[in-house]
């Protein structure tokens, strides 16, 4: 019993030795780093339909890339003039042969080019210099009568 009684004594004062030499330390300030960033959206420009027809006509080197959904893309038999199909998820691995100083746009048939725009970004994070996403994507190149291509079965 004596033994115990003083087991439990001893554990006490062991506690209480500790959290004291606890409460007394510093922190070295500068050694604490302030909470990371959230993540933020990367802005991405855009191009107008005019302004890529234009590129075209005069055959600047531009990578055109449609990002339309699956059934989008089926259900479509055109794609524009030269473009690359890809779907969303696999855009930087599909480009990744390209220069990354090269102009690239991408277009989807999103109402608000969600798709293209969410491509833009995966490619200038993947080093990708010039991405621009067409405004009004697939429906305003339409409007505008860009050219268009049969799309490849």
């Amino acid at each position: 019993m004596k033994i115990s009684k003083w087991t439990g004594v001893l554990a006490a004062v062991l506690a209480a030795c500790a959290s004291t030499s606890l409460a007394f330390q510093r922190i070295d300030a500068s050694s604490l780093k302030p909470p990371p960033k959230k993540d933020t959206l990367r802005p991405v420009g855009f191009i107008t339909p005019e302004n890529l027809k234009t590129k075209i006509a005069q055959n600047e080197a531009v990578v055109i890339v449609d990002v339309r959904g699956p059934n989008a893309y089926s259900q479509s038999e055109k794609t524009i003039k030269g473009a690359l199909h890809s779907k969303l998820r696999r855009v930087a691995y599909r480009l990744r042969e390209l220069p990354r100083d090269k102009e690239v746009v991408t277009y989807c048939a999103c109402p608000d080019d969600e798709a293209a725009a969410i491509a833009a970004r995966a490619l200038l994070s993947n080093g990708f210099k010039s991405v621009l996403v067409l405004k009004g994507g697939w429906n305003a190149w339409l409007q505008a009568g860009g050219p268009v291509q049969p799309r490849p079965r």
